[in-house]
């Protein structure tokens, strides 16, 4: 049991060291991406590449992890100020911009791992197809996290080397109506611990 520990604490230790040198891509800071940028932020990260074009808006305070002072501000500008308050180490780059086919390999050139976190299933789609066209990237896809409860059924799916998701694989707004914090949250969780056990697994061995 002794040496089960301490392996673990090895590993553990090591993952730290990869999650500080690494660059991690977020695209869209939104319900899904603002929570992981937290929950990342938090865990140690030492580089992320921020993006999103829009504005903190009085009615993302509900799911999203912005705070009322943050009304108004880029919600890029927003997670880095947030890094800046728990994890003054962690660099925040930031893209003020609509990630799309044409931007996605440029802005997340460097990333290990990007987290997709956008809202519209079109816009989805056409990122994950552009990054794992590119044949470098590893994606973390969020996918059904509308409603409330029914928390087991949010869960990561391994799609393949290169791809996961997160969520229940099937709920959507128009399908449930509305969005609820706990599970964004929860999907967002899974979205944020996958990122650390692909980590973990690649480049710890």
């Amino acid at each position: 049991m002794a040496n089960i520990t301490e392996r673990q604490a090895i590993r553990n230790k090591r993952l730290k060291t990869v999650l500080q040198n690494c660059c991690i891509g977020i695209a869209g800071l939104g319900g899904l991406g603002s929570n992981v940028a937290q929950m990342l932020i938090r865990s140690g990260a030492g580089r992320l590449k921020a993006a999103d074009f829009d504005r903190v808006d009085r009615s993302n305070l509900y799911r999203q992890c912005y705070r009322l002072s943050d009304v108004g501000k880029l919600k890029t500008d927003a997670i880095e100020q947030l890094a800046s308050d728990i994890a003054p180490n962690c660099l925040i780059e930031k893209h003020n911009v609509r990630i799309d086919s044409t931007n996605a390999c440029g802005i997340f050139s460097e990333c290990d791992i990007v987290c997709e976190c956008l809202d519209k299933a079109e816009s989805k789609q056409e990122l994950i197809e552009t990054l794992l066209k590119a044949g470098r990237f590893t994606v973390i896809a969020g996918s059904g996290a509308a409603g409330f409860g029914k928390s087991n059924m949010v869960k990561t799916t391994k799609i393949s080397d290169r791809m996961y998701v997160a969520g229940d694989l099937e709920s959507s707004v128009e399908q449930m109506g509305s969005l609820w914090a706990p599970r964004v949250a929860l999907a967002a969780a899974h979205q944020a611990n996958c990122v650390l056990e692909v980590l973990e697994e690649r480049l710890c061995e």
